[in-house]
């Protein structure tokens, strides 16, 4: 089992989301975060004033897929949430130990 974390711009959620959907995912958190990598941030004018804004708007996505779903989530997620421009964002794939479902007791690949 594999933990794929994606960071993405905010506007691309929705057609993530569904794509991710059509493959047939099932389970997705998503998290409204702040971050920037090379982009940097950037300046914004506010009444006349310059500032920059160092922090960009993101959206995190964690999907707990199993071992034969990896490639095809990240493909998904890469091809969809792609726009060409700096600040597309970055996939991480992360081993998972374990994962329980809490309701019924169910472990590993059953349990997501």
């Amino acid at each position: 089992m594999k933990l794929i974390v994606a960071i993405i711009k905010p506007f691309k959620l929705d057609e993530v989301k569904d794509a991710l959907n059509e493959i047939g995912i099932e389970g997705i958190t998503v998290s409204e975060v702040k971050g920037f990598g090379r982009q940097k941030g950037h300046t914004e004018l506010y009444r006349g004033a310059e500032y920059v804004v160092d922090f960009i708007p993101k959206i995190k996505m964690e999907i707990a897929v199993s071992d034969d779903l990896v490639t095809k989530v990240a493909d998904t997620i890469q091809n969809t949430a792609k726009t060409g421009r700096i600040g597309d964002g970055k996939i991480f794939i992360i081993p998972l130990e374990e994962a329980v479902r809490i309701r019924t007791g169910e472990k590993g690949s059953d349990a997501i």
